[in-house]
């Protein structure tokens, strides 16, 4: 299974490939994941979708499978109606990917009115206080259980004063209620305070910089496709799902004759593998990529980057959400009941 409770801070991967052998890959099975037809890319797109103020993000996630006239959607991580900003969404077999999505961290930025005048010396002093792991109940309006959790503050940054109101920059693990960071600190500096606006301006890989796009945007690029066959405002808003996961996942890239017994739930043994990122773990979700650069599904490492590229035999990853199709690379491996007869 896919960790669902430990929250990461992302960096983006800049990690070593070690390279255990050189295949050519057959071009006439699979695609490069950019290459792929718009109803491939509906399957295996996801959104970086600039989320309004008003409707739920699960409101926001039923208007586009309502738009995309998909059947499936999901969204990375829940923004309050009032919020705005990134809210990533995943279409149909891409959603496969959110339990690692959701619980990257985020970062927001708010605006939070004092109600008492304070030396702005003392408020830097006092935002400190919040760095570092802290404990806080779910508000009463929450969808998770109110119980008492700890979550860190990796940076809070004053970023303008202007009398009583703040404007403040924070970066935080999944889970979060920057609301009762701002309730808190008026407690603690004795004047009392409320968030009056927050916008969350990244979510793991995803930032208001890159392919941030609105809900207009994604009603125009349906009705250019659909209307007049024009793709490429598809593709401008719709992003295929590896273009994310392999910011944040480490990776093994698999041989073409290994691919489809992935696709049917095989472990990846060793002898399949030919290249790898250099600091995989054991327990650590990993991407299994093939050399057109598909996600073929997400598996949990059963060896260490070192185990995998030195051994010959074993295996390397025990499959767990298969994303590709399988027939879509050709089989090249036999079932124990075919082997038996």
């Amino acid at each position: 299974m896919i960790s669902k409770g430990r929250n990461l801070s992302y960096k983006p991967r800049k990690a070593e490939v070690l390279v255990k052998a050189e295949e050519p890959t057959n071009p006439e099975y699979g695609m490069r994941p950019e290459e792929r037809p718009i109803p491939e890319l509906l399957r295996l797109g996801v959104i970086n979708l600039d989320k309004p103020e008003g409707p739920t993000s699960h409101e926001i996630v039923a208007w586009v499978k309502r738009i995309l006239e998909v059947k499936k959607a999901g969204h990375g991580g829940t923004l309050d109606p009032k919020v705005t900003g990134v809210l990533p969404i995943a279409l149909n077999d891409a959603t496969k990917v959110m339990p690692v999505i959701t619980h990257l961290d985020k970062e927001y930025v708010c605006v939070a009115t004092l109600h008492k005048d304070v030396d702005e010396e003392k408020l830097r002093k006092a935002l400190k206080e919040f760095l570092g792991p802290i404990y806080q109940r779910p508000p009463l309006r929450s969808s998770v259980k109110r119980v008492v959790r700890v979550r860190e503050v990796y940076s809070i940054e004053l970023l303008e004063k202007r009398e009583r109101n703040l404007l403040l920059r924070i970066h935080c693990q999944a889970g979060t209620y920057v609301r009762k960071i701002v309730h808190d600190l008026g407690v603690l500096l004795g004047t009392g305070a409320h968030m009056r606006e927050l916008r969350r301006v990244r979510s793991g890989p995803f930032t208001e910089e890159e392919h941030l796009v609105t809900l207009q945007d994604v009603v125009d690029a349906y009705v250019f496709y659909k209307e007049e066959g024009e793709e490429k405002y598809m593709r401008s808003v719709i992003l295929p799902v590896e273009h994310w996961v392999v910011k944040i996942i480490p990776k093994v890239v698999i041989r073409d004759s290994a691919v489809d017994a992935v696709c049917h739930g095989a472990k990846l043994t060793v002898p399949g593998i030919l290249r790898l990122d250099a600091d995989i773990k054991v327990g650590d979700t990993v991407a299994i990529m093939t050399q057109k650069g598909e996600l073929v599904a997400l598996g949990k490492a059963l060896m260490n980057s070192d185990e995998m590229f030195n051994a010959t035999r074993g295996f390397a990853v025990k499959t767990d959400r298969v994303l590709m199709k399988p027939g879509t690379y050709p089989k090249m491996w036999k079932s124990k009941k075919s082997a038996a007869s």
